[in-house]
This record gives structure tokens, C-alpha cells and sequence, in this order.
């Protein structure tokens, strides 16, 4: 039986302050850019700074399933994908993309207020 990696502990640690970030977002734009931090600093810490993902690595997709998308780069790295199929890389980030893309279409929904927080 083979034993799988958890990065629980990480995800625990970064949540509060993405909850925190994305429920204070004023636009859709806001949340993409959220996520995209999140992830960054979630990769950082999984791989200790041997992975260092760009901005444009990591996109939301909102209409899409999965609702993210991971360079091809990235992905066909060595230490990457044996560290995606092994552990539950692939369920934590779709935990986070899942919380953003509630927020997502929550603020797409109702524009008119993300309009007039810019405003004040």
C-alpha cells in the first residue's frame, strides 16, 4: 500500500487569511488575484522555494472543471507531477479554487455593488 503525503496543515494555516482576503474582495479581478497569491504561497511552502511559480502559472477558471489551471510547465516538472499523484496537492487546491470561484460568482452576480465600494 502505498502512503500518500497530506498538506493539510499548510492548507489550515493559509485559509483563514484567504477566507479574510477574497470575502473582502471587490471584484471579480480581486479574487482571481487572491487565489493566485495563495497558491503561491501554498507551492512555496510545499516545495521549500524549489518551485517558484510565476504569476501566470496559476489561473481560476470559474466556469471550467477543474476551476483552475496549472501551466504545462509546471505540471510536466519532475518533482511536480510525482508530488501531485502522490499526496493531496490536487484536492487542496481545488478546495481553495472552490471557495474562490463561490466568491467569484457571488461579486459577478451583483456588480452594481462591487461598483459602488470603487466609488466611495
Amino acid at each position: 500500500m502505498t502512503r500518500q503525503r497530506s498538506f493539510a496543515k499548510i492548507e489550515k494555516q493559509l485559509l483563514p487569511k484567504f477566507r479574510n482576503n477574497i470575502s473582502t474582495a471587490e471584484s471579480t479581478e480581486d479574487v482571481k488575484k487572491f487565489f493566485v497569491y495563495v497558491m503561491q504561497d501554498f507551492f512555496n511552502q510545499v516545495f521549500a522555494g524549489k518551485l517558484d511559480l510565476a504569476y501566470d502559472d496559476i489561473k481560476l477558471q470559474p466556469d471550467q472543471t477543474p476551476p483552475f489551471v496549472l501551466n504545462e510547465q509546471v505540471r510536466s516538472r519532475e518533482d511536480f507531477a510525482s508530488e501531485w499523484n502522490a499526496s493531496d496537492l490536487p484536492r487542496v487546491m481545488t478546495s481553495f479554487a472552490e471557495l474562490a470561484v463561490n466568491r467569484y460568482k457571488h461579486l459577478a452576480k451583483n456588480p452594481e455593488k462591487t461598483e459602488a465600494k470603487i466609488r466611495m
